[in-house]
């Protein structure tokens, strides 16, 4: 294997490989790998392929960069999430409003929780604010 594939995320688009370079994981953040694990694990559960993921995935970044995405790679799980979202609910696993209710929730919960301390969600964080 040349140094270019070795440094290559994906084996081709139907079998995904743990995303690396010289120096090892690509993950800045903690939810950029849980993400990842759990994108490649709903595929491996076959609730979709990888070629129907990667689709998506191109597409999201495709719409990304026509909004203005800098495609620094800063963004990129960003547009792995999105892409998760998009089939998540394509799939009927999770409905739109559920999605937005829980994103929402972790706003409420980053909001509120000090900096350096874990993030846990509360039944008031799915309290909607604008209804209350």
């Amino acid at each position: 294997m040349s140094g270019a594939e070795a440094n290559r995320p994906f084996g081709g688009n139907d079998e995904p490989q743990d995303p690396r370079n010289a120096e090892g994981p690509v993950f800045r953040e903690p939810w950029e790998a849980q993400v990842f694990a759990l994108a490649v694990s709903l595929s491996e559960r076959g609730l979709f392929s990888w070629n129907e993921w990667t689709a998506i995935l191109g597409d999201e970044i495709k719409k990304a960069q026509a909004a203005g995405d800098p495609d620094t790679g800063e963004t990129y799980y960003y547009h792995w999430l999105n892409a998760l979202e998009r089939l998540v609910a394509a799939k009927g696993l999770a409905d739109p409003r559920t999605l937005a209710r829980t994103r929402d929730a972790w706003a409420n919960a980053c909001a509120r929780t000090p900096h350096g301390t874990p993030i846990e969600l509360q039944v008031a964080d799915f309290i909607d604010v604008s209804k209350a």
